[in-house]
Parts: C-alpha cells; sequence; structure tokens
C-alpha cells in the first residue's frame, strides 16, 4: 500500500507531460515520419521501382503533387481535402491505408499526429541522423551541485523536465566494481578494493579510472565488443569451416585499443592501411577486418560468386559499423525507407572492391631465432657432404682390406678422388643430354580473368583473380621453322601462396598448380605433340598420374602437378613427333580445370630446334648456359656451383641429404596473416550492379560513389579505399561521430541513446536525448578522436554514478530508463562471467597474444554433428585459463558457454548482443568446466586458509561480490558450510568428485560454498 502514492505521483508527471507536449507543434522528425515510415513508405517511398499509383510520401514535392486524377495525397492547411486523410480514416476496403492486407491500422492517436500535422502546413525536415551535428549550449539545471561534468547537465535537463531527480550515489564498493567490470572486464581484486576504500583524498574515483584505462586488460575488455562487429572467427565458415590464420588482426585490434590510437587512425588503418605511404606490417595487418569474411571451399561453388557475396558483407558491416545504416536492404533495390538508391550499395562496394585478397608472413623474433639456427645446421651439413661421399669400392678381386685406407688423411684423399671421377662423369652425361633452349617471349597474352605480367627474365607473372577453369593464351611470332620441342618452366615467387608456382590458396594444397591441357596451334592450324617428360609430378588432391603427358589427352581430369614441390622449379617438355616445317605465327594454350583454382602463377616457356631425345631436365636454367659452354671457359665459381650442385643430386649422399630435407621440412613457419592488397593502377578489378543483388545478374559498371543522402565526396581526393575511410571520419559526416559514441554509451548503460544501434535511419529509434548525444559527438571529434578520453568522461560522470536500485517511482515513469534516473544494471556477457571466475579464483593467466587457444570444452562440440570436424585438443598450462578474448572461435560451432550466453559465430556483424535468459544459462554457471574448477581452485585456498572461519566467509564472500558481508548474510553462509559438511559426513556428497581428486571433506565443503556464492545474481551481474 506504501507504494500507492509513488505510483500516482509518476502517473500525474506522465500525464503531465503528455499534456504539455500536446500542446506544441508537431515535430515532423521525431513524430510525423515514424508514422509514414511504418505504414506508407514501402510502398510509397523511395524505391521508385516498387512504389504503387507513382505516389511518394517521403519527399513534400511527392506527397503534395497532384495524381492523374487530379487529387492530391496532401494539401497543406486542408486535411479534409488530402487524400492521405480521407484514406487513413475511411471504411471502405477498397479504400483505406494502409490496405486491410498489410493487417496493419494506424491508432487513433497517430491519425490525430497526421492531422494536426496537414492542418499546420505539413512541412517536412531532413532527417535529424543526416544533419550535421551542431554543439548544443549547456542546459540551465536546478540541482547545479549535481553535475561532475557536462554529460550530467543534459541528462539532469531531462530528469527536471520529467519531474524527476537522480538516484543517490552507489556505493564505492559497487562504483568500483562497476567500472572494473565496464572498462577492464574484470572484477576488482581485494587489495584494490581496500586501497579504493582508504583513499579518502578528492579525485579518487579519476585515479581509479586512470589506472584502470592504463591497464594492458582494457584493450582485451574493448577488443572483445570490436570483433563482434569485425565478425572475427578463426576459421573459414561454410560447410568445410577450416582454420584460418587471422589472429594477428585480433592482437593489433588489442594493441591499437590499448594505445589509445585514434579513431580516426584506427579506421583508416583497418580499411586502408596497405594504402598509407610505407605501410607498416601492423597497418597491413590491420586490414584483416575486411578478411574476416567467410571463404567457402565447397568443390561445385563458383569462388568469385563467393567473393561477391563477401564484399556484399563488407558494404553490409562498414555501413554497419560507421554509418549505423540497412545498407544490406540496398544490395536488392532501394531501401524502402532510407533515401538511399540501389546503385548507392555498389558505388561504396566499388570503393572495397580493388583488393587482392592475400596472405603474409608475420615475423616472430622468437621463430626467426629457432630458423636461423636450423638454417646455419643445414649449411653446415650441406657443407660437409663432400667429406660424407663414399669411398671407392675395392677393385675387382682385390679384397676389401687390401685396399683399406690405413689413415684418415688416405680416406680424405680417396674420397676427394672418387668425387671428382663421379662429378666429371657427371658433367660429362649432363652436358651430353643438356638442350639448347631459347626463351619464348610472347607478343600478346589472355585470360579469361587473371592478369599475365612479363618479366625482365621472360618468364609470365598472373595476379588478380582466378577461377576453377582458367584459361591461358599466349601468342608469339617468329620464325619456329624447325622447333622440336616446347620447355614449360614452373617457378617459385615471392607473391604466390607458399611461393607458387601455382596460384591454390584454398580447398587445395597451396602454390599447388594443375595444367590439365596444353595445346599448340602454328600458323593458325593445331599441332599435335608426340609425349611429354617432367621433372617431377605429383597430384595434391585425389589419386591418378600427375605427368606431363596428362596435358595432352584432351581429358581435363588428368593433367600435370607438383604437389610436394612448392617454392621449387620443375619443367615439363613436350616434344613435337618431328621438327616444325615453317611458321610465322605460334600460339600456346593452357587450360586449368579443377574443383579449386589451380593455375600456374609464375611460369616461362621455351623452344628448341634440337634434334634426338630432348627431355626434362631438373638443372637449373642459369646452369644449363654454362653447360654449353666449352669447359675452358668455366669461371671457378661457376665449377663451385656446378659441384655444389652435384652435391644436391648425387645418389651416393641420398641417406645423407635426407636428414637435410628432413631439417628443411621441420622448419619452424612464422605465423601468417590474412590482409588486402590493393591491385596495380593499371589493373583495376571491375564493379558492375546486380539487378536483385544476384550474381548472375551483373548490369552496367559503377565506379566509386559514396550514399548520395550523406555528404559530398572530395571532388579533387581519389576514389580509392584510404580516400573512402577519410571520407568516413570527415567531421561533417553526420552519422560516423553519433554512431561510435552512441555504441560506447550502451556498453555502459545497458542500451544507447539511440535505442537501434545498427539502425539510424528513419526506421531507427528517436534518441533520448539528441542534445547529449550531439555533444558527446563532437566532443569526441574535438579530442582527436580519443576513445579513452571519451570513456574516461563517461564514467566519472554522475550519471554513471548512480545507484541502479528500481524504487516503485522510477519503474512506473521510466521503467526502461530511458531518461537515467539510476544506474546501469545489466548481466554480464559470457566473456565476462569466465574471465571473473578465473579471476577470483587466481586462476586467470595474464599471457597475452599469439594464436588462439582451446579452453575446456566437451570435445563433442566441435566433432559431433558440426560442420569441418575439428579436434578440440584442450590447452595445456596458462594457455588452459587465458582471457576469453584469446579463445578459438569455430564459426559452425562457437564456444559453447559463449553462444549459450548470446555470443556471436562470427558469421555477420553483430553491433549489439541479444539478452536472453534460460535454464540453460544457470545450468552453465553450476555445472561448466570453468566455474566447476574455479570454485575448486577457491575451495582449496579458503580450506587450507588460517584463521577462523567467519572471517573466512566474509572473505571469500567480498572476493566474489566486491562488497562487504552482511551479518545476515554472514549467518546464512554459515549455516550452509556446516549443512555441506554434514552431507559430506554421511557420505550424501562425495568429496572426491566435488573437489576433483582428493577425497579432503573439508576442502570439498569450502567448494561448494564457493560454487553457491559464484552463482549468486549479485556475482553475475553488474550493478
Amino acid at each position: 500500500m506504501q507504494t500507492l502514492p509513488w505510483f500516482l505521483v509518476a502517473v500525474a508527471c506522465f500525464h503531465a507531460v503528455r499534456s504539455a507536449r500536446g500542446a506544441d507543434p508537431v515535430d515532423f522528425n521525431r513524430e510525423v515520419r515514424p508514422i509514414l515510415s511504418s505504414y506508407c513508405f514501402k510502398c510509397h517511398g523511395p524505391d521508385a521501382d516498387k512504389r504503387e499509383g507513382h505516389l511518394r510520401l517521403d519527399t513534400y514535392e511527392g506527397a503534395t503533387a497532384a495524381a492523374d486524377s487530379g487529387e492530391k495525397a496532401i494539401v497543406a492547411g486542408r486535411p479534409d481535402s488530402s487524400q492521405l486523410w480521407k484514406r487513413i480514416t475511411s471504411h471502405d476496403a477498397d479504400e483505406m491505408m494502409p490496405p486491410p492486407s498489410t493487417k496493419k491500422t494506424l491508432t487513433e492517436a497517430e491519425k490525430a499526429i497526421l492531422r494536426r500535422w496537414i492542418e499546420a502546413g505539413a512541412e517536412y525536415a531532413p532527417h535529424w541522423a543526416f544533419v550535421a551535428p551542431r554543439t548544443p549550449a549547456w542546459p540551465v539545471v536546478q540541482q547545479t551541485n549535481w553535475p561532475r561534468n557536462p554529460i550530467d547537465r543534459f541528462v539532469l535537463a531531462r530528469l527536471e523536465a520529467a519531474g524527476l531527480a537522480p538516484s543517490p550515489p552507489a556505493s564505492r564498493e559497487k562504483w568500483l566494481r562497476r567500472v572494473s567490470l565496464d572498462l577492464i572486464g574484470l572484477p576488482p581484486s581485494v587489495e584494490e578494493i581496500e586501497a579504493y576504500r582508504l583513499d579518502q583524498v578528492p579525485g579518487a574515483e579519476e585515479r581509479v579510472v586512470d589506472r584502470l584505462l592504463a591497464s594492458p586488460r582494457y584493450g582485451e575488455r574493448w577488443a572483445r565488443r570490436w570483433l563482434d562487429l569485425a565478425r572475427y572467427a578463426d576459421t573459414n565458415g561454410y560447410e568445410k569451416d577450416r582454420q584460418r590464420s587471422v589472429w594477428p588482426y585480433r592482437d593489433w585490434v588489442v594493441r591499437a585499443i590499448n594505445n589509445d590510437m585514434p579513431f580516426d587512425q584506427f579506421t583508416i588503418e583497418q580499411l586502408a592501411g596497405d594504402l598509407l605511404p610505407e605501410s607498416s606490417l601492423e597497418q597491413q595487418i590491420a586490414t584483416g577486418l575486411h578478411r574476416n569474411t567467410m571463404t567457402n571451399e565447397e568443390g561445385g561453388i563458383d569462388p568469385n560468386e563467393f567473393r561477391f557475396y563477401a564484399m556484399v558483407d563488407r558494404v553490409h558491416v562498414t555501413s554497419t559499423t560507421w554509418l549505423g545504416l540497412t545498407m544490406a536492404c540496398v544490395q536488392c533495390h532501394t531501401h524502402k525507407y532510407d533515401p538511399i538508391p540501389h546503385q548507392d550499395f555498389y558505388g561504396t562496394m566499388a570503393f572495397l572492391n580493388n583488393a587482392d585478397e592475400i596472405k603474409i608472413d608475420v615475423p616472430d623474433p622468437e621463430i626467426q631465432a629457432r630458423r636461423t639456427a636450423q638454417l646455419q645446421r643445414i649449411e653446415e651439413l650441406e657443407q660437409q657432404l663432400a667429406s660424407q661421399f663414399p669411398l671407392p669400392p675395392p677393385a675387382d678381386g682385390a679384397a676389401p682390406e687390401v685396399v683399406a685406407p690405413s689413415t684418415v688423411e688416405e680416406q680424405a684423399v680417396l674420397r676427394q678422388q672418387h668425387l671428382d671421377r663421379s662429378l666429371a662423369q657427371w658433367l660429362d652425361v649432363v652436358r651430353a643430354e643438356a638442350t639448347d633452349w631459347s626463351i619464348w617471349r610472347p607478343i600478346r597474352m589472355t585470360t579469361n580473368l587473371a592478369r599475365l605480367s612479363l618479366q625482365d627474365d621472360g618468364s609470365i607473372l598472373a595476379s588478380g583473380d582466378k577461377t576453377k577453369l582458367d584459361t591461358y593464351t599466349l601468342d608469339f611470332e617468329g620464325d619456329f621453322t624447325g622447333v622440336t620441342a616446347i620447355r614449360l618452366e614452373a617457378l617459385p615467387h615471392d607473391t604466390l601462396p607458399a611461393r607458387g608456382p601455382g596460384r591454390t590458396d584454398y580447398e587445395g594444397p597451396e602454390g599447388d598448380f594443375f595444367v590439365s591441357e596444353l595445346t599448340l596451334q602454328v600458323d593458325g592450324q593445331p599441332v599435335k605433340f608426340s609425349g611429354a617428360t617432367e621433372t617431377y609430378g605429383k597430384l595434391g588432391i585425389g589419386g591418378g598420374a600427375a605427368g606431363a603427358a596428362g596435358c595432352l589427352d584432351g581429358e581435363g581430369h588428368s593433367g600435370w602437378a607438383c604437389n610436394g614441390h612448392q617454392g621449387q622449379r620443375d619443367v615439363a617438355v613436350f616434344t613435337l613427333p618431328e621438327p616444325l616445317k615453317a611458321g610465322q605465327a605460334a600460339r600456346v594454350e593452357m587450360m586449368f580445370d579443377r574443383h579449386y583454382p589451380a593455375a600456374l602463377g609464375r611460369f616461362r616457356l621455351a623452344v628448341t630446334r634440337q634434334t634426338g631425345a630432348v627431355k626434362a631436365s631438373p638443372v637449373p636454367e642459369e646452369m644449363r648456359l654454362v653447360l654449353h659452354r666449352d669447359v675452358t671457359s668455366w669461371t671457378d665459381a661457376e665449377r663451385a656451383a656446378l659441384r655444389t650442385y652435384y652435391l644436391s643430386v648425387a645418389p651416393e649422399l641420398e641417406a645423407a641429404r635426407k636428414v637435410i630435407t628432413d631439417l628443411r621440412t621441420q622448419l619452424p613457419r612464422h605465423p601468417t596473416a590474412l590482409v588486402f592488397l590493393e591491385r596495380p593502377a593499371d589493373n583495376p578489378r571491375p564493379t558492375r550492379r546486380h539487378h536483385r543483388g544476384e550474381y548472375l545478374q551483373p548490369k552496367e559498371m559503377v565506379t566509386p560513389q559514396t550514399p548520395s543522402v550523406l555528404h559530398p565526396f572530395p571532388e579533387d581526393a581519389p576514389r580509392d579505399r584510404l580516400h573512402y575511410a577519410k571520407w568516413l571520419m570527415a567531421p561533417e559526416n553526420p552519422l560516423t561521430a553519433r554512431v561510435i559514441v552512441n555504441r560506447q554509451w550502451q556498453a555502459f548503460f545497458g542500451q544507447g541513446i539511440v535505442r537501434t544501434l545498427e539502425d539510424f535511419g528513419y526506421q531507427g529509434a528517436w534518441p533520448s536525448n539528441q542534445e547529449l548525444l550531439d555533444w558527446l559527438a563532437l566532443e569526441t571529434i574535438r579530442s582527436g578522436w580519443s576513445i579513452k578520453q571519451l570513456h574516461r568522461l563517461m564514467v566519472t560522470s554522475a550519471t554513471y554514478r548512480q545507484s541502479s536500485e528500481v524504487t516503485p517511482l522510477l519503474l512506473a515513469a521510466d521503467p526502461e530508463n530511458r531518461l537515467l534516473a539510476r544506474g546501469p544494471r545489466h548481466r554480464l556477457e559470457g566473456e565476462l562471467l569466465r574471465d571473473q571466475a578465473l579471476q577470483m579464483a587466481g586462476l586467470l593467466s595474464d599471457k597475452m597474444y599469439g594464436p588462439s587457444v582451446f579452453p575446456p570444452q566437451p570435445a563433442s562440440v566441435t566433432t559431433e554433428g558440426a560442420y569441418g570436424q575439428l579436434a578440440w585438443t584442450t590447452s595445456t598450462g596458462e594457455d588452459r585459463w587465458r582471457r576469453s578474448v584469446y579463445t578459438f572461435a569455430k564459426r559452425t560451432a562457437p564456444y559453447a558457454l559463449f553462444l549459450t550466453f548470446d555470443g556471436g559465430s562470427g558469421e555477420a556483424c553483430i553491433p549489439r548482443r541479444d539478452v536472453s535468459n534460460s535454464p540453460l544459462q544457470s545450468l552453465s554457471l553450476m555445472n561448466d568446466t570453468v566455474f566447476v574448477e574455479s570454485a575448486q581452485a577457491l575451495g582449496r585456498e579458503f580450506a587450507a586458509m588460517t584463521g577462523e572461519q567467519e572471517q573466512r566467509v566474509a572473505e571469500l564472500f567480498r572476493r566474489l561480490t566486491g562488497r562487504t558481508i552482511s551479518s545476515d548474510e554472514a549467518t546464512a553462509l554459515a549455516e550452509f558450510l556446516a549443512e555441506q559438511r554434514g552431507r559430506i559426513e554421511a557420505k550424501t556428497l562425495d568429496p572426491a568428485a566435488i573437489t576433483g581428486g582428493t577425497a579432503d571433506p573439508e576442502r570439498a565443503a569450502w567448494t561448494v560454498l564457493a560454487r553457491a556464492v559464484l552463482n549468486l545474481d549479485e556475482v553475475m551481474t553488474k550493478e
């Protein structure tokens, strides 16, 4: 009964505000546009292709224009003459709007608003979010002693206008726990609580905040929120869902946030770090933002189709993250509500569409040291090969003991002599077999998609896009009389996956290739080959031969491949049945037909007129040229090179070389990162508008252009990703700063000033305090885009400091806390729940960065019923208890605990997580390994602790809740502890099962107590 007066007061305040508002002029943006957008714009809005009756209601000109009948939807000042009013008030099913089929009906209040608006002149106004913010004046408030910074003035002015007052401050303990969880994602330690309690000098709160902002844990906490937007995951997604190495991008985000990288620079480096002058490795890694798109590796798909869908995703992510616009709606048609034409979607895509997607090494000093040591060992072993050359065999009929040298020196002489003789014999053979090849330089190169570039050495380097059926056509001019064979060299190159020679970068082995067909035409007539040889051939996936002869059989499924020789040179030779009799024009066509892109990345063609047997030789080209010269012209360096090469192929040293080969195979590899690399200016990727958003319906070419509803793109700026990023961060952009600060506000207060974080358009929510939003946006720009400074401003405000207690008055007057008359109170995210438990149990590792880790969870999560089954091998040592931001994220089977608490999968951009309450969450908090192990660690610690039980119970409670225990709570926990001891003594509880192995009754009882306190609502909630 005592709450009734409060309720009546609240209702009176509410109606007073409504009554006062009713006398005000109708606000088009706040009151009218939402009605028109909800009920009318779908059929009478910006989308001309779907506009009914040629009537447009999203502009004044369209709404007041005369129809063919002469009638007007709106006659300013005369609602009774306006067809809009007549239709929304009609009871005739054929006349009424919206039509009955939509099952949408305007309320009487909404109709009244539209009538008042038409009576007042039906004025339209630009959408508030599309108008650049202007610095608002600080409001005048009555309670002048409450504001701690300008935020509080804007909040208090709204509260006073509604007849409400702020809540009293939260206790120091609760504020400290709140700000610690918000800024670093971890609760304060007992020592930090005590230090803050004892710090009574003014500015204590600011000192706490500065300490937290300087903590390396800050970057880990806020990186997790950014990674939701970046749709970060450690696997490719789709059906295969294989692992990928993109964690260097995650580490870059953590470092950038900890360093308070200005948000404009944070944006530019992620969208266009590779385009910055002399871009650093870190800036290149930053472009991994848009390499977080999923990759489909199914055998039957068109890779370029799914690249198109990846580009669609990149446009959506960019627009959501920086502009708060639902651009995904524009992929298929003009936006139904916002003034964004269909072409603008592809204009934005054109900015982002001109990059190649590559993988780069990320040098690691520790790995480099190990590589250097191992390479030195390989070099030492190679230098020792000559000394391991076998002794000559005994002469026929001689006993071994007769010819065996008696000293090491004699053995060395004999070895050297044997080596010299063997080398001379080998040189005689390879000189006799050496073919005189002439490099063939094409005059013209065409492909179905890739770009071929002729290099100085006559080799040809492929770049650009690729398909599962690529063709290279090479045209040559000259006198081809007498040509007997063509040589194809597959050559490595640093720009290729695994250094090539092939372009395969997914599904098949990296760096692989597959030449399925090679044909020759001379003077327009086909010429058949008689045979083919190769230095090496091995198929990457599947069975069957992989020799060069497979290129001549007319079957696309057979051909030449060299898997296992990535980064090496291999050769195929195609011989003619007889020398060419004539020819002035030749054409070589190669086809690469595989269930994954498998074209050659670098290759070189040569011809010979040599008669007799011509076959593929592994001898390097530079040595072949030496072999063709007279021996007397060889230099000492050339002789040494030939000797070294012989040692690398001599059959007598095969066993000794195996050790070297194994060491090369086992060389430690640097981590890799997925990045963008802008295409050459003379080879841009074209972008087309796709009708209905369909990949198979490309239409006209589109040039880079920004949404026409926003500020113009600078006329003199290059239209590339770098300048698009700068356009996004321009001060005149009406959206970016608002969107960014709104998202930060939501993180602290539970909901944004604009509740729809992802939508600032017509269908988005109206800001609860636009003046505050605009002031924060402009203040952030003035601060140099410092997010740490923005966070400091928010958490040091009196608004943030308020108690979260909900009184009957506040519940009735502002149930959603939109006016912020009380502090925030929300359940922690899954990652914070896990990290908090580990931290309070003393288990959490402070190790930062590096490959993602595998904390405990049932192995079946990623193996049973999951696409791309992954053996979840639980990490050992401190990696078992790393921060959650480092947990391996598999898209088709996300970490179960995080998914249970509304975490994302990495398949889509998530500007805000849903918040659910389910029995499974309660079961997880009680039984998930991380909470069980945390309780066991606490039980072990507190059972072994000296001191009175009452003191230990109080300390456990303070550590887990962040506050001092009350006497009633202390009594309840002591009784609970005694009850558990009794259950253990009665053998209804198994102490070994509780503690995880040790049958210690006291430790088991404290473990159960810790588990219970860990599950208190107060522990799981930020309040």
